[in-house]
């Protein structure tokens, strides 16, 4: 029985192992980036938690995560001595991340030329800035940028749920607090009642 050949040798004659490592390449690289990616896996696996259908929020850096934790847990230790409160929770949400500003070092150079040709007279004036971050000395070779000053996130809304919520003058107790420690609109400050 004679079986049919795919490629005749008369075909790969001129083919070199080059061209089939370069073929077989192109190959591996479009399987590639045809591949589904789990997006849970590229993100660190933040997703993971998630119930299905439900939307993820935007990844919240570690220290805002602790500055919101610490805001939460000193309003609640503050609102359970007030009278009338009795158990209480608290839910914080921040606006942004907060800002670190690092220090930099800023050069200036200025020039001023002025010519004369005649009854014609020309100045040109020419200025330079360049800014560098200021590095630290720890911390490896380079170091980490010198900060000169962090900005706290802010605050957008407060959330607080009381066993005392019920009785109008506490949640008004409660929420004249809030708006003393907080600079929040009173529309972004919710009391509510405990079950």
């Amino acid at each position: 029985m004679n079986q049919k050949e795919w490629f005749p040798k008369e075909k790969l004659k001129g083919i070199t192992k080059n061209h089939l490592l370069i073929a077989a390449l192109s190959g591996v690289l479009l399987l590639v980036i045809a591949m589904p990616v789990d997006q849970g896996n590229r993100d660190g696996g933040e997703s993971a938690g998630l119930a299905e259908g439900s939307e993820k929020s935007p990844a919240k850096s570690s220290s805002s995560q602790r500055y919101e934790k610490q805001l939460e847990l000193k309003l609640k230790q503050v609102l359970s001595k007030m009278e009338g409160v009795g158990e209480v929770e608290v839910m914080i949400t921040l606006q942004d991340e907060g800002e670190r500003v690092v220090e930099k070092d800023l050069a200036q150079t200025s020039q001023e030329v002025s010519e004369k040709d005649g009854s014609t007279s020309r100045s040109t004036q020419e200025r330079q800035y360049q800014e560098e971050s200021i590095f630290s000395k720890e911390g490896g070779s380079k170091g980490e940028p010198f900060i000169a000053r962090e900005v706290m996130p802010k605050v957008e809304g407060v959330l607080v749920v009381a066993k005392g919520g019920g009785d109008s003058k506490v949640a008004k107790n409660i929420s004249d607090a809030v708006l003393a420690l907080f600079p929040v609109e009173v529309h972004k400050i919710k009391v509510v009642k405990m079950n």
